[in-house]
């Protein structure tokens, strides 16, 4: 069976293991207060183009969220999210086991505009009532969004304008960050976003490490403390050293992007293969992860070679499914599937 239902099937990459195994037997102090996490937080700060930045190493993506947002609200706000979004759907109530709300907005690609948030913000201030409800209290977005869709720089700029002048703070969930920088649409780069959020994240273990997201704070008023709630939360990791050689070793020499890049080419040949042969796709998606609608008859067809997920009922002979590349993807299984989806 070739796997494409996500991007974290395999181990790491294999110049993470390397440097891993090299660094074995050393003796580092814990608690990421070595120097290879001091090495890799200064690369993220110059990727960053952010001297003034403070990066922070978890292991994975709902630690970081739930350690994120409850760092940043009061007991009484809650975190505005696309209904899609990732916290809304696929962390089993982690934001709302932490105290707080997550306050959807409906969103069809996975994307919130600005005037959505300005929106949501009037309203509750405009009702009499608002001291009996769930105050709005920071924006979460991830890019690329759970449909593999991307903001622009001009969407993002509208979001952080209308954050900032309602004092909401932006926070990017970027588990897959990597494939949306280096998508063939993007216009946004790392120190754009470290500009025009309040607190982003660089994952890691959805792009070739085997574990290990980067918090970027940006905000100065979100920085105190942070610590603190990395270890209430249980993300203070002993061996920090682990997650510091592994973003030293993907920030170094761009093999952060060379990873997304590779994914992201093995989509695309995907994505091509399905076009040419009339398949329409159900969101927008330039990254590694691609939406097709098929007939239950080709799924079952391709079901026996391939394994890929089941994301939506489309109607009641169709169905959307998503195929999901990563590092690892080898060209020759692409080039096999895409054969096998022209004899379709």
């Amino acid at each position: 069976m070739i796997r494409f239902e996500n991007d974290y099937a395999e181990g790491a990459h294999e110049r993470i293991l390397k440097r891993l195994l090299e660094t074995n037997e050393e003796q580092t102090p814990g608690y990421g207060m070595d120097t290879y996490c001091e090495n890799a937080k200064a690369y993220i700060r110059k990727a960053c183009d952010m001297e003034n930045a403070d990066v922070h190493l978890l292991v994975g993506g709902t630690q970081t969220n739930t350690t994120v947002i409850a760092s940043i609200l009061h007991p009484h706000q809650g975190a505005v999210a696309a209904s899609t979004g990732h916290i809304a759907v696929h962390e089993t109530g982690a934001i709302e086991a932490t105290g707080h709300k997550v306050l959807t907005l409906p969103s069809d690609d996975g994307k919130i505009r600005a005037e959505q948030v300005k929106e949501v913000y009037d309203a509750h201030w405009n009702d009499v009532t608002h001291e009996h409800m769930v105050q709005p209290g920071l924006v979460y977005i991830s890019h690329p969004t759970e449909n593999g869709t991307t903001y622009s720089k001009a969407e993002l700029e509208a979001l952080s304008k209308v954050c900032r002048e309602h004092g909401l703070p932006l926070f990017l969930d970027g588990a897959r960050l990597g494939y949306g920088l280096v998508s063939k649409d993007s216009d946004l780069s790392l120190a754009d976003i470290a500009r025009l959020c309040d607190v982003f994240y660089i994952g890691g273990t959805k792009v070739g490490a085997l574990c290990g997201e980067a918090v970027v704070i940006t905000n100065d008023a979100l920085k105190k403390d942070f610590r603190y709630f990395i270890k209430q939360r249980g993300g203070l990791l002993a061996k920090g050293r682990l997650l510091g050689i592994q973003f030293e070793a993907l920030f170094e020499d761009g093999l952060y992007y060379e990873i997304a890049s590779h994914a992201v080419e093995m989509a695309m040949m995907i994505r091509e293969a399905f076009i040419e042969k009339g398949y329409s796709f159900r969101y927008d998606s330039v990254t590694n992860q691609q939406f097709p609608i098929l007939h239950h008859d080709v799924l079952s067809e391709l079901g026996k070679k391939y394994s890929f997920s089941l994301w939506e009922k489309f109607d009641d002979n169709h169905s959307v499914v998503r195929f999901c590349t990563s590092w690892a993807t080898k060209k020759e299984n692409v080039e096999m599937l895409i054969e096998d989806i022209k004899a379709l």
